[in-house]
Formats: C-alpha cells, structure tokens, sequence
C-alpha cells in the first residue's frame, strides 16, 4: 500500500460464548402462539404489579382519589406497552419489558412536597399541578439519554463493561427492590408469605416431582401462584377473615377495597397533555436529570443480563448506546402522556426471563400488547390483584 500505512482492520464478529443451558426459546424462535400468548400474560402480571405500585404510592400524595389513581395506572400501563414495542423493534431488539422505574419515584415525591403546591386546596386540582410538574421534569430529563444514546458517546463507556461488572450492577439494582416490595408482603403476612413459597414450590420443585415434557410447572409458575393465592386471598374475605380488622389491614388485605374498576371506565385511551400544558422548572428538572442517569446505567446492566438470559450474542456497544437512546424516547413519551414516573428496563421482567428459560422477542411484544389494547382486561385483572 502507497505511503507505508498498514491496511485498516475489519471489524471481527463477537466471538461466541458458552450459551446457557436449558434455553428452550431464543429470540428468533418463538414459541407456539398459545403458549406465546400465556407466557405474555406471564410478564404482564409481572409488570402490573410495579405499575400498580408506583401510582398507588404516590398518587394519594398527590392529592388524586381513586379516579386519578385508575387513570394514571392506564396510562402508564399503556406508555409501557408503547416503549416495550419500540424497544422491541427498533431498540436493542431485546425481550426487554420497557417499565416504570422506582430509581425516579424519589424524585416525584420532591416535586409533590414543593411547597408552590400546598396552598392549593382542591385536590384534585393540586393533583393536577404536581402531575404538569412532573411532566415537564421528565421531558427535560429525557433529553439527557436521547442525547447520550443516539449520539454514540454512551458507546464508549459501554466499551469497558464486562459480565463481571454487570452481574453485581444488576444484583444491587434487583435488591434495591427488596426495600419496596418487601413491607408490602409484611403488610399481610398470610397473603404474601404463601405468595413466595408457592411460586418458589411451583418453579423449582414441582417440575422435580411431576416430570413432564411440557415444561409446564417451570414456565407459567407466576400464572399458577397468582390463581392459587389470590383464591385463598378471596376465600378469606368473603369468609369474614377480615370484618374485624383494623381499616388499613383490610384494605391490604381484602380482595374488594382496590376501587380501581369503580374509579375509571373500562374503556379509556390516555393521550399527550391530558392532565394539561405541562410546567418547567430548573430546580425539579436537574434533579430528574439525575435521576434518568442513575436509571440509564441500572438499564445497560440489565440489557446485558437480557440479552444473557436470551441466549443471545453479545451486544455491540453500538446497539446498547442505540437501545438507551430509545429509552430516552421512553422517558419523553413517559412526560407527554403524564405517567407522574419515568421508565427502565424492568428488571423483574428479565428475572422471569431467567425462571423461564424463554427469551423469545415474540412473547415480550404479546405482553406489550396486553398493555395497549387490553385495557378492560388490565382493569379486570386489577380488580382481582389490588
């Protein structure tokens, strides 16, 4: 070659690595649809259960009854099936659930407790106000991963993660959740704590002592715990267990206090702006700004543990700096339909992944479309959880 230079190297292809043993679906390999459509259900159970959480915790705060609380329940139910198809199709490519997050709540509850917002005195009014506020943190704040994702600069910081880093990153992000799901299980012992050894008797024991090639037990032992647990929670309450209890313990543990299907109409379609033009301020928006960078690195772990989980190739940084700036979009489409919370990868998702052993692209879509067009059965299926 004129000149000396030495011939520019091809980029090589990822070497292989050891796959995971038992992964009975990858990701091009769906499962039959019945199969498909149930383990989609699946992780929408899973999902339902932080999306209930998060408005259930911080709408009250808020100052919104019942009505609001239904409502922004639908709506992020429904920006969550958005951003898990977008994700899914022009993102990673991944089996990822796109979710809302609890690494923003703390953020949102700064913003409830600003005090530009205690002298107003319909609540629902206030309600309002602090939604519109939260809104205009989020889009601010979206622009942060849009930026660093689209852009290509998250590439090069992504060019120094190994499994050994991201294997703790996930692990700490997973029992950051243990700090918010764990009291709502001591709230009514005798719910929760039956809750977790069936579903762990289900999946790691039962495929042991009834052997089928189905693959029954292991695969849908989140549907058969949640039947299983939510009859004997209802045998319960209509059995008087609860007539005599203090107010609080009923409405944690009685199967008729949700009041979400009386809240709001089977049949709604959230919209951008629908709590009204949202409201910026600097302070708020710098915060969440931090906050949306906290979630971005807990997402690119659990990217990786995904695509681990998925049977799948390493991830150039290349398409993980691309999925992050679609999270971003995530983040922004969060702000303009007014979820009052940002969103991630759910990590609870990637860990049924795991249980499973089905990493199919396909499943994870049917979940996002339980999300968005199934919203008289998520309304249901509230009745029945919550």
């Amino acid at each position: 070659m004129a000149g000396g230079g030495g011939k520019a190297e091809e980029p090589q292809p990822h070497p292989p690595k050891e796959q995971l043993p038992n992964i009975y679906y990858c990701i091009t390999s769906p499962p039959p649809w019945p199969e498909a459509i149930l383990l989609g259900f699946q992780h929408y159970l899973v999902m339902l259960g932080t999306t209930v959480l998060i408005p259930s915790a911080l709408v009250p705060q808020m100052g919104g009854g019942n009505k609001e609380k239904a409502e922004v329940i639908q709506t992020l139910l429904f920006v969550a099936g958005l951003n898990t198809l977008l994700q899914s199709l022009f993102g990673t490519r991944l089996p990822a659930v796109i979710g809302g997050s609890y690494t923003f709540v703390p953020t949102t509850i700064s913003i409830i407790l600003a005090g530009r917002f205690s002298d107003e005195p319909d609540p629902v009014e206030k309600f309002k106000r602090i939604m519109r506020a939260t809104q205009g943190a989020l889009i601010v704040a979206s622009t942060l991963q849009i930026v660093l994702g689209f852009s290509g600069l998250w590439r090069n910081v992504t060019r120094f993660l190994s499994p050994l880093s991201a294997v703790p990153l996930v692990a700490l992000v997973g029992f950051g959740l243990y700090e918010l799901g764990f009291p709502g299980v001591a709230k009514c012992v005798e719910i929760g704590l039956p809750e977790l050894i069936i579903l762990v008797f289900i999946s790691q024991y039962m495929p042991h002592l009834i052997k089928s090639g189905r693959h029954v037990f292991d695969r849908f032992a989140v549907i058969f715990a949640v039947v299983i647990v939510w009859i004997y929670a209802h045998l319960l309450t209509v059995g008087g267990a609860y007539n005599d209890a203090p107010p609080r313990t009923q409405v944690t543990c009685r199967t008729d206090r949700a009041g979400l299907i009386d809240g709001s109409p089977w049949i709604r379609v959230p919209y951008p702006f629908q709590w009204g033009a949202p409201s910026f301020d600097a302070g708020e928006a710098f915060a969440m700004m931090m906050a949306s960078f906290v979630a971005l690195v807990e997402s690119t772990g659990a990217f990786i543990a995904v695509s681990r989980y998925a049977s799948a190739t390493p991830m150039p940084p290349s398409v993980l700096s691309r999925g992050v700036g679609w999270q971003g979009v995530a983040i922004l489409l969060s702000g303009l339909f007014g979820t009052g919370n940002g969103s991630s990868v759910s990590v609870e998702n990637a860990g049924l992944l795991a249980l499973t052993r089905v990493g199919s692209r396909r499943v994870v879509q049917i979940s996002a479309g339980f999300s968005v067009l199934g919203k008289s059965i998520y309304e249901f299926v509230e009745c029945l959880l919550y």
